[in-house]
């Protein structure tokens, strides 16, 4: 093959691959890129087997050909290549010469036969805002599980419901639903994105203001938009039924400002002990808000704050790295916080914001 094209597009494209690229010891072609020359585009492709990616920028092609090449040296050259002008890259005889005004440099190919192919997905299909897709992930995918124990738990489990396309999420401990208003939503019945994907699916999504062509089945996802094609396999299962969970009624409410709220759980997490357990303690009577911490080794703190109280007195403990992650899904001042009893989850969500809502299971005193 014998391609021209400009540093800049290869380069973000080479990037975005390399992200991708497996550390598969048993399949070391997955560490590869695969570089695609026909036409008038290069095309850029790399996986590791539960998500793969494809790149196509317009280049100049000289002559039509396949090579593969390891990603994390493409990365390495062009981080090092800052000018901004055209590159040639020229395969043959099993290596690969990248050419600039001022650098010449061979790399050793790799066999390209073995080189997986991206599922090219069919399926249910619709269009929707990137960023607002981004922020259906980003507002809650942090209440996953990390462990693959569960895997219909560690994912971003998203269904249609009326006119809002809704994000899940949650490891058992926690739980965060965001809804996204669309103009047109399509019936979805339920997918589950494996959460260990959904870091670089953000990448991607992040790096465009398009509309994004979301195509799916019951084995696969895909994302494609401005010449990028993602894919990422999905979860084959049954997402708790987590409605059920959600209490109906609560016995006390609250409304706090959020940053108020924040800066109080970062003083009290000082003195938390390691189970990172706070304590929360509402007297709409008293009109007594207040948090507090005990470590043995440190001290203790109690912190009140000024809300709007509401309904009978509770009592309650929690993770503080589980109320601390919901700040960044809430985007109004002030925050609502709903308690049916100590046992029973906390409801937290943004006032007058009905799109996101996030439960905290209580700790144990």
């Amino acid at each position: 093959m014998k391609t021209e094209c400009g540093v800049e597009k290869i380069r973000n494209a080479v990037f975005q691959a390399e992200r991708i690229t497996g550390k598969n010891l048993t399949l070391p072609v997955l560490s590869s890129i695969l570089l695609i020359a026909s036409g008038k585009s290069l095309k850029i492709r790399a996986t590791n087997l539960s998500l793969g990616i494809e790149i196509e920028i317009p280049a100049k092609i000289e002559k039509e050909g396949v090579v593969a090449v390891n990603g994390s040296v493409m990365g390495g050259i062009f981080s090092n290549i800052i000018q901004n002008e055209n590159v040639e890259i020229d395969g043959e005889g099993g290596n690969i010469t990248v050419k600039t005004k001022k650098n010449k440099i061979k790399i050793k190919g790799q066999p390209s036969d073995d080189f997986p192919t991206i599922p090219a997905v069919s399926g249910t299909s619709f269009e929707i805002s990137s960023k607002k897709l981004a922020d259906g992930i980003k507002s809650v995918y942090y209440s996953s599980s990390v462990s693959d124990i569960k895997p219909e738990i560690s994912s971003v489990y998203i269904y249609s419901n009326g006119d809002n396309l809704v994000f899940v999420s949650t490891d058992s401990f926690r739980l965060a639903e965001k809804k996204i208003k669309l103009k047109t939503v399509p019936e979805v019945p339920g997918i589950m994105i494996p959460f260990k994907n959904i870091p670089e699916i953000l990448r991607v999504l992040g790096e465009t203001d398009e509309e994004a062509r979301v195509c799916f089945n019951k084995n696969q996802i895909s994302f494609s938009f401005d010449g990028v094609y993602l894919t990422s396999r999905v979860i084959d299962g049954a997402f708790p039924d987590y409605r059920q969970i959600i209490p109906k009624e609560y016995e006390t409410s609250a409304v706090v400002l959020k940053q108020d709220l924040l800066n109080a759980l970062k003083l009290s997490n000082i003195f938390s002990d390691k189970f990172n357990q706070i304590n929360l303690e509402i007297y709409p009577k008293e009109k007594k808000f207040e948090l507090s911490s005990a470590n043995s080794d440190v001290g203790e703190n109690r912190t009140a704050l000024d809300a709007a109280l509401e309904g009978e007195k509770a009592e309650l403990s929690f993770n503080y790295k589980y109320f601390l992650d919901c700040f960044q899904s809430l985007s109004t001042d002030s925050v609502s916080i709903k308690v049916k009893d100590s046992s029973r989850p906390m409801l937290v969500s943004g006032v007058s914001d009905t799109s996101f809502l996030y439960l905290i299971m209580p700790m144990n005193r």
